[in-house]
């Protein structure tokens, strides 16, 4: 095979890291598009596990059940980061209030990450991809050419939660500080910034130029935009 050509095929991963209601979405969808890479934030993989064990009432506290649930996702995530299931588009579900509340608990699991991270380093394909995250430059893609560290003070992110599912701002407040404690001091894969990730501060910032800013460090560190293919959306995460 030639060698330039692997060289242009070897996939581009931005790890995009930080706390809940950071910015990672928008401004992770916005680097892909600005690069022509996919995009998904690896949190939904573990809304999909907590909606199913919901909806299947397997016990929340049963690592081995919920590690074997994996197997059955059956999912399908599109390059913009939906994720469908059975033809239909699951995103929006993935966002209630019964998952916000116990998805920490049931990522926290160690069986459930070592039986999650497969799908998630299935998901970097060519040309390449932002994933975003708690740990993607810790521990799924610590390799990853480029990581940064979105971070927003818990009341800039509350405010932009709130927006987002109608909440009241005081009780998305509250959830959110106490997420932020438990991901943070979890012994499992805790939340954490990576030694070489570069730190931006979303708080007050249009995402456009935090999107301006990322894509110019992709863009240092080698990041081109492929050519324009048409194509069907790529089943990533199917387990089973």
């Amino acid at each position: 095979m030639n060698a330039s050509r692997t060289h242009l095929e070897l996939p581009f991963v931005i790890a995009l890291d930080g706390p809940a209601g950071s910015g990672k979405s928008t401004v992770g969808l916005g680097v892909a598009q600005e690069l022509g890479l996919g995009y998904f934030d690896t949190g939904l993989l573990y809304r999909v596990l907590t909606w199913l064990a919901l909806a299947r009432e397997v016990d929340l506290a049963d690592e081995g059940s919920l590690a074997r649930l994996v197997d059955s996702f059956d999912i399908d995530v599109d390059p913009v980061g939906r994720v469908w299931r059975g033809g239909m588009d699951i995103t929006e579900q993935l966002q209630q209030p019964d998952i916000d509340a116990a998805v920490s608990a049931v990522s926290a699991r160690a069986g459930v990450r070592d039986a999650m991270r497969p799908a998630q380093r299935a998901l970097v394909r060519p040309p390449g991809l932002v994933m975003a995250g708690r740990d993607i430059g810790t521990v799924i893609v610590p390799e990853a050419p480029l990581k940064i560290w979105l971070s927003a003070g818990a009341e800039e992110r509350a405010r932009r939660r709130a927006a987002q599912t109608g909440e009241a701002y005081a009780t998305v407040l509250e959830a959110l500080r106490r997420r932020d404690q438990f991901d943070a001091s979890r012994t499992i894969a805790p939340m954490s910034r990576a030694e070489d990730a570069v730190e931006i501060a979303t708080d007050g910032v249009a995402p456009h130029g935090v999107i301006a800013r990322i894509v110019e460090l992709a863009q240092a560190r080698g990041a081109r935009r492929p050519r324009p293919t048409i194509g069907p959306r790529q089943r990533h995460a199917k387990q089973g």
